[in-house]
């Protein structure tokens, strides 16, 4: 979810029924050579808890100081980043590359339990190649190291996302350990949350792709409504998703980070409900995001008086910020 769990993101699963939201990958060297960006992404609104921060890195001491900043900067949870599957992370020694290497990964996760008073989550792949049952041999040390639950996605970080998730390795982690286990992959509706449950024993799943531009699935998971929106309304969700991004990262980095959403939500629902490829392969060509509004209020007019209600029912934000962080962890001015 690294690029798309921003706290726009966040907030807007919480009012859709979201029980748990998580931030996107936090780097701990970011953290530890105070990079801008990286400090951005500690920023917690009020009403997003309970949240947890994600962190990933391959060395347990900087962990640890990253998973300080986390605390202090009002997260519930430390969630530590064992499954991420892309070159640029595994190519560190982290992610989903240390399924490989148990005794880093768990001392990784005892520096992290001891540097905090926060639960500390572990999210894992099933291994690092097809086939892999890694996870199994794994979840149980990281369990004695200090994890107080494990999130387990059960592809291996060479399937990436392809292929279907296997969720009878979840079912037999689940016997192994002793603290809940949430199941993530192809979470994609009601049934397949229930089937999942049911199948493996599991605490919780975790929906991640599934919700890219489609909050209603969350609702439809947690209270059983009909993931069926008007044009009206998701265009009303998708404007204030970008009045909140713009406001989170100003408008210039935000009219690029938007571009992929404009699929994600148009290209939903019935096909009497979606809107022409056209019109979206459009919307990613305009930079200037009044246009992107007025486009898609000309093709959705009655959402204007929606996305004024939305806006109005949203509670202002209420955000720790770095300066107020303890110096002796923030570092600086």
């Amino acid at each position: 979810m690294a690029g798309v769990s921003v706290q726009a993101f966040r907030r807007q699963g919480r009012r859709f029924g979201a029980g748990l939201v998580c931030s996107e990958m936090v780097s701990c060297a970011g953290i530890e050579h105070r990079n801008e960006r990286t400090l951005g992404y500690l920023r917690v609104a009020a009403d997003e808890h309970p949240l947890a921060i994600q962190i990933f890195g391959a060395g347990p001491a900087a962990m640890a100081e990253a998973a300080r900043m986390v605390e202090a900067a009002g997260a519930d949870i430390v969630d530590v980043n064992f499954g991420c599957p892309v070159r640029k992370v595994t190519k560190t020694g982290a992610g989903a590359t240390l399924l490989d290497d148990p005794e880093r990964a768990c001392r990784i996760v005892e520096a992290v339990a001891s540097a905090v008073s926060l639960p500390v989550s572990v999210k894992m792949r099933r291994g690092l190649r097809d086939g892999s049952r890694d996870c199994l041999e794994v979840g149980p040390q990281l369990v004695e190291a200090g994890a107080a639950s494990l999130t387990l996605h059960p592809r291996s970080a060479q399937q990436m996302y392809t292929g279907e998730a296997d969720h009878a390795l979840t079912a037999e982690l689940v016997e192994r350990v002793p603290v809940p286990v949430v199941a993530s992959g192809d979470i994609t509706s009601r049934a397949r949350a229930q089937a999942v449950l049911a199948t493996t024993g599991a605490a919780a799943v975790m929906v991640g792709r599934g919700a890219q531009g489609n909050p209603w699935v969350l609702r439809e998971i947690t209270d059983g409504e009909t993931a069926d929106p008007t044009r009206e309304e998701v265009v009303a969700e998708l404007l204030l998703f970008i009045r909140e991004t713009v406001r989170e990262l100003g408008e210039r980095r935000a009219s690029g980070f938007l571009k992929k959403f404009y699929g994600w939500y148009l290209g939903r629902g019935c096909a009497g409900r979606r809107f022409p490829r056209p019109f979206k392969a459009e919307l990613t060509q305009i930079d200037d995001l009044a246009e992107v509004e007025r486009r898609l209020l000309a093709a959705a007019p009655g959402a204007a008086e929606l996305v004024e209600r939305l806006l109005d029912e949203l509670p202002d934000v209420d955000e720790v910020l770095l300066d107020r962080m303890p110096i002796s962890i923030y570092g600086g001015g």
